[in-house]
């Protein structure tokens, strides 16, 4: 009997019946594997880079087959399964076959196969891949999902974006791999404890991408050299941040600016929010509020602040571009129903960013109305993007059916910007976009996590939130400080949870204050800029004196962090390492550290554990073994490998210095 299998180059290639598998070395101890039933493989990376070839090993027994990269090493059976090891022979994933026919594997009458595919009539396939599970294993990573853990076992995700959601499809083990679904399809995963299970609801082939290494430093710069990093964080990205629903006039705005350095306060950055536009998809300031928008982004840049302006995808049907974008095809369609996709002060329908030529148009809108005018960093809100129903198969893109390619939409709508960006000669880019998917990192995407609630079990979600999102490959993530939905400036309760969580965001990769606070104001007119209301104050003043002084306190603290600042985010643009992770990442060896959920490394020298439950004075704090940590507020130096007991009055958050490290923070 003929093999099954061929090789070309660095690829094995098995192909059997209707099925061709291809297993290739991409980057160093690392596959990426491909399978179809189409006439030919798709040549489509997604979030793939290319990668310099590998030296690999490969040989075929008959009709099984080994390749080896480094430290991964896959077998495929004679029945087609694939196992992969590392390199002391220990299993690190497996395909999970329960099928009568294949005997060489699994002899079972359930009958069921790893690699499914389940034809859609008249086009492609529902595919659903299925490994074995380690009942015992930890997952990390995966993105950003509005629940309470940090660790992924037992979770089914969905593989689709939502306001607040973001689906970036690598995980983390704690067995030594690394696993990419490199596929944009909508879909699911299970990693349950009798089967992890990858669905994509309509694609033409699988394809992920796997590596072996030693510790999760090793994982997580393997996938940023195969997915990207991002570009290094421009200073004034590492300060302080303001922001509120919204600032109504450009004299609101300067008058705001103008107070946090008459008290020496220290900020870099400010924020036009929406709708200070006549109409969505103009890409341009309402004169009427806005009247001198060169005037106001000098005065700003002269006080040492960078202005952001809002971005939103949406194009009102009486916009003055929206005749002309319809025409060209720029924009996204509808299978079925009305074309509207987001219905928001106005019915609009989004540019279809996977269309370069979409991208460019709208870049060029930009460019000429704010990036001529001084703007250099762009909110790109609604990045999802944010579908007023979310029937992910009523959508279609240039690019195909949102049903098939939707997840990449965030990744071209950070591109359309950095690409512009680039083009105009600015380097260090960095865009907040309120999505992302694998590779988003590449194109300078700082994500935030939406708008979320006001509230501690909010804080809580997006603290697991944050560092899964950082070993899914995104390094830069921010919060609405105190959440967005709701909260009133008066309210003493919602006051303790805006100060443990402004605590928390000093400690974040970008510190940033945001929300639509309560009671609202009163629309300014009835069109244009003037017609959506605003959230009430939000500045660090608007909370009381008690709360003011803590807030000046660990903006002084971010400040004095700048240096170390600057390491970290060297680190993340050269290696792609996050700058807020979980213990683990820096002490793979102390299993305990695997199991801590509420604390975190920022950087390798400071451990942080925030207060995340009200009225908490006091919390239990794990330090990992093979240190000695100085906890900053009380001078005591403790040995890792145990709990201790801290104190944390309002104006402290727990803070630990490893092996004598010397930062300049003062409690």
């Amino acid at each position: 009997m003929d093999s099954f299998f061929r090789m070309e180059g660095n690829r094995l290639i098995r192909e059997y019946d209707a099925e061709q598998l291809w297993i290739e070395a991409w980057g160093e101890n690392s596959f990426r594997v491909r399978a179809t039933q189409m006439s030919s493989m798709q040549s489509e990376d997604w979030a793939l880079l290319p990668q310099e070839a590998c030296s690999v090993q490969m040989s075929i027994d008959g009709q099984t087959a080994t390749i080896i990269n480094g430290k991964i090493r896959a077998i495929i059976s004679a029945g087609g399964k694939i196992t992969f090891y590392n390199q002391k022979g220990e299993i690190l994933l497996q395909e999970y076959v329960r099928n009568r026919n294949n005997i060489h594997d699994f002899c079972s009458a359930l009958n069921v196969d790893a690699r499914q595919f389940k034809p859609i009539l008249g086009g492609d396939y529902e595919l659903t891949l299925r490994f074995e599970s380690m009942p015992d294993e930890k997952i990390f990573g995966m993105g950003q999902y509005q629940q309470p853990y940090l660790n992924m076992k037992n979770c089914t995700l969905e593989l689709a974006h939502r306001n607040s959601q973001a689906s970036v499809p690598f995980a983390l083990s704690n067995l030594g791999y690394g696993f990419l679904w490199n596929n944009p399809a909508i879909g699911q995963v299970t990693f349950g404890k009798n089967i992890t299970e990858w669905t994509s609801k309509s694609t033409k082939q699988f394809d992920f991408w796997i590596t072996a290494g030693d510790t999760p430093a090793e994982i997580e710069e393997a996938y940023a050299k195969s997915t990207g990093t991002v570009p290094m964080m421009p200073e004034y990205g590492m300060g302080f941040w303001q922001c509120k629903l919204r600032y109504q006039t450009q004299e609101e705005l300067l008058t705001v600016a103008r107070e946090y350095k008459r008290r020496g306060l220290p900020i870099s950055v400010i924020v036009i929010d929406f709708f200070h536009w006549p109409k969505q998809g103009d890409w341009r300031f309402d004169p009427d509020y806005w009247p001198d928008p060169v005037g106001m982004t000098r005065e700003l840049k002269e006080m040492g602040i960078e202005l952001m302006v809002s971005i939103w995808p949406t194009v009102d049907k009486t916009s003055e571009n929206y005749t002309e974008m319809l025409q060209k095809g720029y924009l996204v369609r509808t299978d079925r129903g009305i074309r509207t996709t987001l219905d928001c002060l106005g019915d609009t329908v989004f540019y279809d960013a996977t269309n370069p030529k979409a991208r460019e148009y709208v870049w060029q809108k930009a460019k000429a109305n704010y990036y001529d005018k001084g703007v250099r960093i762009f909110w790109l809100d609604e990045a999802e993007p944010e579908y007023s129903v979310y029937d992910f198969d009523n959508y279609r893109y240039h690019l195909g059916p949102n049903v098939q390619i939707g997840n990449i939409y965030p990744v071209m709508y950070a591109k359309t910007f950095y690409d512009g960006m680039t083009e105009a000669g600015q380097e260090n880019i960095i865009n907040l976009l309120r999505c992302a998917w694998a590779g988003s990192q590449r194109y300078g995407a700082l994500v935030w996590s939406g708008d979320i609630d006001s509230s501690f079990a909010s804080l809580r979600n997006q603290f697991k939130a944050g560092l899964n999102m950082g070993i899914a490959g995104i390094p830069w993530f921010t919060t609405d400080i105190g959440g967005f939905h709701g909260g009133n400036p008066d309210d003493p309760a919602f006051r303790e949870c805006i100060v443990r969580w402004f605590q928390y965001g000093a400690f974040c990769p970008v510190f940033r204050l945001h929300g639509d606070r309560e009671p609202h104001s009163k629309p300014l007119g009835t069109s244009g800029g003037g017609l959506c209301a605003s959230g009430a104050d939000n500045e660090v003043w608007s909370y009381g004196e008690e709360a003011y002084e803590i807030f000046k306190k660990y903006m002084e603290i971010r400040e004095l962090l700048r240096p170390y600042l600057t390491e970290l985010m060297q680190a993340a643009h050269e290696k792609g390492t996050p700058p807020m992770r979980p213990l683990f990442y820096d002490f793979p060896e102390d299993s305990t550290a695997w199991n801590v959920e509420e604390e975190f490394m920022f950087g390798p020298d400071l451990l942080v554990a925030p207060i995340l439950y009200e009225g908490e004075r006091a919390r239990k704090v794990y330090l990992p073994k093979g240190a000695d940590w100085k906890e900053i507020s009380t001078g005591h130096t403790h040995e890792g490998g145990q709990w201790i007991a801290c104190e944390a009055p309002l104006d402290v958050i727990p803070l630990f210095l490893r092996d004598g490290a010397e930062l300049p923070i003062q409690m």
